[in-house]
């Protein structure tokens, strides 16, 4: 009897646990649903209403798939009777949160910089950005790292705490973006000539602001004089950015060969006097005879290596 008692009993238990699965995973499955056909649509809505940064927007929409997720599991658990597994979980995560945390310290800091990144309006993708030498497009934002697209379509995925830990510079962020061009040419041009030929190339062109004025200023004084063509171009991107400078550049190349002005070539320097050779006796009398024996042991121990 007690054989039989105790068979019932591990039954029954056993039909109760089978019952609250199925509670609980019919439930979970429930509210699943309910999150992505209902609660996600509405949190897009929302963003759509507000105008939400494209990055900022998909980090909400990850961290809302995650939460509908995480709601719709606490949920089943709760209607199906088995909510003491969250208290003991929570006392697990606990202590998997502190062991994680020592052994995943650098995954820890990408996720901090992830919500620091994905938060921060002046840093989205299709923004053209360069950091540590490395520069290119961001194709995606994500909560540990960023995707990043070179100019010779290389993709790169840089670590977020990379990115926050140093400077980048995001060169379309503002309206306006400022190019140079540096030209050199010889001392012998007018400068002038130069100045107003680099100005009026950047006035005829059609992509070129009128304000802020472009200017020309000497760089540098050396074999040649290194003048620099600053102007600025409007709504800028990298393809914006490299098809107005190398029109520019072809222009002026062009304007400047049809005003007689030749780039890059410096003027020949003449060198005036005669070469012979010293004998050592007129070296010696004139540098004292410790110089001589320095240059005989200098040479000889030449000799010796060649030897």
């Amino acid at each position: 009897m007690y054989v039989l008692t105790r068979l019932e009993e591990l039954l029954a238990a056993y039909l109760t646990l089978l019952d609250n699965v199925a509670t609980f995973l019919l439930t979970a499955l429930l509210a699943y649903a309910v999150g992505r056909v209902v609660v996600l649509p509405l949190l897009g809505l929302a963003m759509d209403y507000r105008g939400t940064e494209r990055t900022l927007r998909e980090g909400l929409e990850q961290v809302a798939a995650a939460g509908v997720i995480v709601g719709a599991v606490v949920v089943g658990l709760w209607i199906a009777g088995l909510d003491f597994l969250l208290e003991r979980a929570a006392i697990l995560v606990a202590g998997l949160t502190v062991a994680l945390g020592f052994a995943a310290q650098n995954v820890v800091g990408n996720l901090v910089s992830g919500v620091f990144i994905v938060t921060d309006s002046t840093f989205n993708i299709g923004d053209w950005i360069r950091w540590s030498e490395q520069e290119g497009v961001i194709e995606d934002i994500r909560f540990r790292s960023t995707r990043v697209r070179t100019f010779d379509n290389e993709v790169i995925t840089v670590p977020n705490s990379e990115l926050t830990a140093n400077a980048v510079t995001n060169a379309v962020l503002n309206e306006r973006l400022r190019l140079t061009v540096p030209v050199s040419v010889n001392y012998d041009d007018d400068l002038e000539t130069v100045a107003a030929v680099l100005t009026d190339a950047a006035d005829d062109h059609r992509d070129i602001l009128e304000h802020p004025e472009p200017t020309v200023r000497i760089a540098d004084l050396g074999d040649t004089v290194d003048v620099v063509a600053a102007f600025w171009i409007a709504d800028p991107d990298r393809d914006t950015y490299a098809r107005v400078r190398s029109s520019y550049a072809r222009e002026i190349v062009d304007r400047l060969d049809a005003a007689g002005i030749d780039l890059g070539q410096a003027n020949p320097q003449a060198l005036e006097g005669e070469i012979g050779v010293v004998p050592p006796s007129e070296v010696a009398s004139e540098w004292g005879p410790a110089w001589l024996s320095t240059a005989e042991s200098g040479s000889e121990a030449s000799e010796s290596d060649v030897s």
